[in-house]
């Protein structure tokens, strides 16, 4: 007896969406598919501990391969034809990744007549990557969660200069810079004034990330590296720029406000609306320098930029919301003058409360080129219809429902496993209920074994929130493996200091 085919399950991304829904479908009713640029999937809360040696790298990880029976192709999703459910695949012939190489390349700000910023118009561009062969992948059903990019705004010199901390390359890059700034500023014929420029680290971006960061780099440097280079320490100066009032926006303004008294009783800067214009290299220091709004000509010297203010939806969900799409004809419409409902805000793709992708009528001929875009309209305007077999998960999915959910590691790996358990028990979700998000809490490390953490449960601070934060990153780790190795560093650092080696 012949056994029944199994439905294939192609899933774009191996990130907390696309892994952890890969994870939690059963590879006994799927063919699990995972197309991904990175073999593996990265616990990106951890990724500021492994910038500076708390952690090693290898603990954040989880290799896409080790899930049994999941087939993996190494490549970009280039398109994807929703009429013959194939998936064009290029191959990722990159030997390092890392946010920096993939970024989509710098474009020319769009200002209104006042000089602000219109984010809203910053087009969207391949990224920048090495070009590899293509190849088909047919699906039967598709899973799209292949994130979001780091957003730059258009800022000259962000793309080419700041790093960024989305990757376990990124981490890497940065720790690397900041041990070698130290060794760097041993030399005897150098300045202090140029020391106090290199010496500066600038932390871009006042969310959960560069708070984390400026906190774990403090911790680093006046823990381990102030017994290594004492001399050095008077110069150091660490900074967190937002152009926002006040940093950790998703706090409470209490919880908020305590972040601002530990940061400033540890010596961490904070620079509230203060506006980021360019950044260019200086070459009299081998650094950096920052052209600042509030500082007019003025420019301030730093010797690394830790870029983090935020997400910009990835190209290939601006080439998709583009396509004109398969649809039922609707009255005045033609067969197939449909496209993918895209959020005005995010230019995420709308999806139900199942998380199938969302069709609204096309109110014009096809566009010619990508240059135009379709007409876009208010869902309350246009009848929507679902695209059969296609669900959008994790940052470039929109919930008609819930349109307001934070672009989190929280939320998505949520609907990773709603997703999953739902066609675990129905392939067609004829009965599936509604995707609800339940809110666990939002936490952040501040250093010096302090943190804050906020639920509709309890608001907690200080020593107590850090043991909480701990533990969540803790349990919430993947594998067994890593949840073994985890303790076991964070003794190791403690008891015999950070690995301060370069490598």
């Amino acid at each position: 007896m012949t056994a029944a085919k199994k439905e294939r399950v192609v899933i774009l991304g191996s990130g907390w969406a696309g892994y952890a829904f890969a994870r939690t479908l059963d590879p006994a009713k799927y063919e699990r598919i995972i197309v991904s640029p990175r073999s593996y999937f990265v616990f990106t809360p951890l990724l500021a501990s492994t910038a500076v040696g708390t952690l090693e790298f290898r603990t954040t990880l989880e290799s896409v391969r080790r899930l049994g029976n999941v087939r993996f192709y190494q490549g970009w999703a280039d398109d994807i034809d929703f009429d013959r459910k194939i998936v064009r695949v290029e191959e990722n012939q990159a030997d390092e990744l890392s946010t920096r190489t993939i970024l989509p390349p710098p474009t020319p700000t769009p200002k209104d007549s006042q000089g602000n910023v219109k984010l809203e118009d910053i087009p969207v561009e391949p990224p920048q990557k090495n070009k590899g062969p293509i190849d088909e992948l047919q699906y039967d059903k598709l899973v799209v969660a292949v994130g979001a990019y780091s957003q730059t705004f258009g800022i000259e010199g962000v793309r080419q200069h700041a790093n960024f901390l989305r990757d376990i390359g990124d981490a890497r890059r940065i720790r690397l810079r900041v041990l070698s700034l130290f060794e760097q500023c041993t030399s005897h014929s150098m300045s202090d004034e140029t020391r106090r420029k290199l010496l500066h680290f600038a932390i871009v971006g006042g969310g959960p990330t560069g708070v984390e960061y400026a906190a774990e780099l403090h911790d680093l440097i006046h823990e381990d590296l102030a017994k290594l280079y004492p001399a050095l320490i008077q110069h150091v100066n660490i900074t967190v720029y937002d152009i926002s009032p006040k940093i950790l926006p998703m706090f409470d303004q209490a919880l908020a406000s305590y972040a601002m008294n530990v940061f400033k009783r540890q010596k961490i800067s904070v620079k509230t609306n203060h506006s980021i214009q360019r950044i260019a290299q200086d070459t009299t220091t081998g650094g950096l320098r920052l052209k600042i709004k509030e500082y007019g000509d003025e420019e301030v010297g730093a010797g690394i930029v830790v870029w983090s203010t935020g997400l910009m939806q990835n190209p290939l969900v601006d080439k998709l919301i583009r396509k004109v799409v398969p649809g039922q004809a609707t009255e005045g419409q033609k067969q197939g003058d449909f496209h993918l409902e895209k959020d005005h805000k995010t230019g995420g793709i709308i999806v139900d409360e199942c998380l199938r992708a969302r069709l609204v009528p096309t109110a014009s001929e096809p566009f010619p080129s990508s240059e135009t875009t379709p007409t876009e309209t208010s869902p309350d305007q246009q009848p929507s219809q679902i695209l059969p077999s296609v669900f959008v998960i994790g940052d470039c999915a929109v919930i008609s429902s819930q349109p307001d959910l934070p672009k989190t590691a929280q939320v998505a790996s949520q609907e990773a496993a709603y997703l999953a358990k739902a066609l675990n028990k129905d392939a067609n979700l004829s009965a599936a209920q509604p995707f609800k998000f339940r809110n666990l809490g939002t936490m952040t490390y501040l250093g010096n074994w302090k943190a804050i953490h906020q639920s509709s449960a309890d608001h907690l601070k200080g020593w107590l929130a850090w043991v909480l934060w701990r533990t969540a990153y803790l349990t919430r780790s993947m594998s067994i493996k890593n949840k073994m190795l985890l303790p076991v560093y964070w003794f190791v650092s403690y008891v015999f200091g950070r690995d301060i080696s370069r490598f």
